[in-house]
């Protein structure tokens, strides 16, 4: 009996000697895999500021993060975004139970963990419209600098949605990841969560580099 070789035989070495390697040298794979994690991650320094904002997605962790920065002596206020109830809070409102939203949660835990000056900016639905509606807002109170926290995986792509919608304005912003996110972009690959996120969010950052290439 003839056995006939399948066409595809010739590419199955070429692919084992990749993957062997990839895996074979780890210190390499880790570093490649790091570098795709942390570019997701906006790097910059901080300095005082007029106010510090929180993302709408930032949660607890940038809470905790934007307490830290009243601490170390960044600005003594804070700003949170307070987002439009989604259809289950409008179903707690009508049965007139208490609902507390992802705006008023960073609230309490602020409070709690000592911030007093807190003050609330207009409803908003994700980070375009965020960053849409900083211009204005920092127009009006003449805010010469502010800092926004923002998720450790979202703060690159965040970065860039605020340099296009502030060019123009006076306010320098600064962005801040917040170090209590649970994304590690050191060590991403060993979760599905830290996977998942990855890859999406490396997936919108591109989108963004092709819608926007020239974002500054």
């Amino acid at each position: 009996m003839i056995f006939r070789r399948p066409r595809w035989a010739p590419i199955l070495l070429p692919l084992a000697l990749a993957a062997f390697a990839i895996v074979a040298i780890r210190p390499l794979r880790d570093t490649v895999l790091q570098a795709a994690g942390w570019a997701l991650v906006v790097n910059e320094p901080v300095a005082s500021a007029d106010i510090i904002v929180l993302s709408l997605d930032s949660g607890g962790a940038g809470a905790l993060e934007a307490a830290d920065l009243v601490q170390a002596g960044i600005s003594e206020r804070v700003a949170v975004f307070m987002d439009p109830p989604s259809g289950v809070e409008h179903e707690f409102i009508r049965r007139g139970l208490p609902y507390e939203d992802a705006g008023a949660r960073q609230i309490r835990q602020l409070k709690s963990l000592g911030v007093t000056d807190v003050v609330q900016i207009s409803r908003v639905d994700g980070s375009e419209s965020e960053g849409q509606a900083l211009p204005p807002w920092c127009d009006e109170h003449q805010f010469r600098s502010i800092v926004i926290v923002a998720i450790k995986d979202h703060s690159r792509r965040f970065r860039r949605v605020v340099d296009r919608d502030m060019k123009g304005h006076p306010t320098h912003v600064m962005v801040q990841p917040a170090r209590y996110s649970s994304f590690d972009p050191d060590h991403w690959w060993e979760t599905r969560g830290g996977i998942r996120i990855e890859i999406v969010e490396l997936q919108k950052l591109l989108l963004d580099f092709v819608l926007h290439p020239m974002s500054f």
